[in-house]
């Protein structure tokens, strides 16, 4: 029987939770994620991993929630919806720096731990021809913001300060601690 719930589809969670040795189990659930009118970048992703690992039923394991957003000028920048959108999102990121945050909650029976994370990450100054390429692989389709850490798009980062882990989706050193404190065990073979 697995010992955490993870209360999403996404693949970047799940093997970022398998790499540290987590047994889980996989639920995802359905929720609203319009971002709510003056809603902060903060507070969206803090509000929607709370409401992930609410909407689990789960009431015996601990169930993780956790959103991934990329602001750039106080704008989340959400996963492009073309080849288009993809261009124009790396073309604003070209050359300067942004920030991912995280929210991640864990809640089991009526406890529930919620925390943030934010990295800062700057990008190269990419040509046309470049970002093209890079949309040419279909990579950015997927990905908040446009473009993958943890694949192709390492290539368009100068630097970051903060959780590497974090920009590909889940910020594994607070998750960590996070699952000490519910007695979640992780390094299992």
């Amino acid at each position: 029987m697995a010992d955490l719930i993870l209360a999403s589809a996404s693949p970047r969670r799940k093997e970022l939770l398998q790499q540290i040795g987590v047994n889980i189990a996989i639920r995802p659930v359905d929720i609203d994620e319009t971002v709510l009118a003056n809603e902060s970048a903060k507070d969206y992703v803090v509000r929607l991993a709370r409401e992930k690992a609410e909407a689990c039923h789960e009431q015996e394991r601990p169930v993780l929630g956790s959103d991934t957003c990329v602001v750039v000028d106080d704008e989340i920048l959400g996963k492009p919806q073309s080849k288009e959108a993809a261009i124009a999102m790396l073309t604003r990121l070209s050359g300067r720096s942004h920030e991912v945050f995280s929210g991640v909650a864990i809640r089991q029976g009526t406890r529930l731990d919620v925390r943030y994370v934010a990295t800062r990450v700057t990008f190269k100054t990419l040509t046309a021809a470049q970002i093209e390429a890079y949309v040419a692989t279909e990579e950015p389709m997927d990905k908040a913001g446009s473009y993958g850490i943890q694949g192709m798009g390492a290539v368009l980062v100068e630097r970051i300060h903060g959780s590497f882990s974090n920009v590909v989706g889940l910020p594994l050193e607070t998750v960590a601690a996070m699952l000490d404190s519910f007695s979640v065990p992780y390094w299992q073979t």
